[in-house]
């Protein structure tokens, strides 16, 4: 595992450098990498590390959540709050559900299978959104606005809208009693089970951080660990109810640095350092969970799915931010900010066929395709629009 680790670090660290030479996303150049080193590719990682490739790549989102909640004042998020809310739901109601009927027609699908696939694909990735949002956020760009908050916000909630109804359709497949209803109705509870969590923990750390002295170090470590164990509470809690962990993630950061601006400042800067690491571990496995020869099998059809998912979304973000004072540059620019898929894709893909959900290969390959379409498209979509499409703020130059 130290092995693997080390060539994932130092061939990480040189893709990252790479990619940003040729004014191209680090990101990207991660993702490619853990494609050719991975169990798919060259194997030059061992089964150790991807063993346990789900849990590294966990902690390395709830650490560039953290940071995106240390990234995000009260204004801004006043500012985007009713838009979020519309924009973390619409477009992947829209997408899963126009992949549902495509994959009727196309893949020969029932309408359940169809809803299995299209809300697997219908999930945005924070892995790859947030980062890009953070760095936009601290150069003033799109900020005027709170452009960058409004898709942080939106992609964190997205996947919990996306992950709850594709467990509805698993349900019915598998001929259990699911009430569609009190699924829908729990996605609000979930969210707000999230947000009071992450609220409860940010007061409690807030308390022992001034009750105790404490090095901003060990400020970090406790952090983290409380989000883990957040998360963790999640997993334990998911066949009784629901909590938007990631979401709680966030609050926690956001909470800190309401209470305790400067502290949370340093904390903030903290998080950046340990992100250098926590990036290279989470998009190389991303990466590395990706079989180029599965995605392959999907076809010319499993594409236009892909495409036809990708329209859905679009209009639902259109749908979105109707109304709000956004300018048609930057409702194109929050367009573009929804198209990455990777994370979600990646966790739960092949999740239909380990349960013997006919087609489930098909879904495999389908969900692997979009990884391979849409991450590299969107991140270096989200990187070159930025400039043309939003204003940046000169007093944050």
């Amino acid at each position: 595992m130290a092995t693997s680790l080390a060539i994932i670090i130092l061939l990480g660290l040189l893709a990252n450098a790479l990619f940003e030479k040729l004014k191209m996303p680090g990101l990207l150049g991660m993702l490619i990498l853990g494609v050719i080193i991975g169990p798919y590719g060259f194997k030059l990682i061992g089964a150790d590390i991807m063993n346990v490739s789900d849990d590294l790549r966990k902690i390395a989102l709830i650490i560039i959540l953290l940071r995106a909640g240390f990234g995000i004042s009260r204004d801004d998020l006043r500012k985007v709050g009713k838009t979020a809310i519309k924009i973390s739901c619409i477009p992947g109601l829209i997408e899963g559900f126009f992949i549902a009927f495509a994959s009727t027609k196309l893949l020969g699908f029932s309408f359940i299978q169809g809803g299995i696939l299209g809300f697997i694909i219908a999930a945005v990735s924070p892995a790859v959104v947030v980062p890009q949002m953070i760095n936009f956020i601290e150069n003033g760009i799109g900020t005027n606005k709170g452009i960058p908050t409004l898709i942080l916000a939106g992609a964190s909630i997205d996947d919990v809208f996306a992950i709850t109804i594709f467990s509805t359709f698993l349900g019915l497949y598998s001929g259990n009693h699911v009430n569609i209803g009190v699924k829908i109705l729990g996605i609000p509870i979930s969210i707000i089970l999230g947000v009071v969590s992450g609220i409860i923990i940010g007061f409690i750390l807030i308390w022992i951080f001034k009750k105790y002295h404490i090095r901003d170090t060990k400020k970090v470590l406790l952090i983290l660990g409380s989000s883990i164990l957040l998360t963790t509470l999640e997993s334990l809690l998911k066949n009784k109810v629901e909590i938007a962990g990631l979401l709680g993630v966030m609050t926690i950061g956001f909470i800190i640095l309401e209470k305790m601006p400067n502290v949370g400042k340093r904390l903030a800067m903290k998080f950046n350092k340990i992100w250098v690491f926590a990036e290279i571990l989470l998009f190389v496995l991303v990466g590395a969970q990706v079989n180029i020869k599965v995605a392959l099998e999907a076809g010319g059809m499993g594409i236009i799915v892909i495409l036809i998912g990708l329209l859905g979304r679009s209009i639902g973000v259109i749908i979105s931010v109707l109304g709000t004072e956004l300018n048609w540059k930057e409702r194109f620019f929050c367009v573009i900010s929804y198209i990455p898929k990777a994370t979600v894709q990646a966790a739960m893909g092949a999740i239909p066929l380990s349960l013997g959900v006919e087609s489930g290969e098909v879904i495999l390959a389908v969900a692997v395709l979009s990884i391979l379409i849409t991450a590299p498209l969107g991140a270096i979509a989200i990187k070159l629009s930025a400039m043309k499409l939003l204003e940046t703020d000169i007093t944050k130059l």
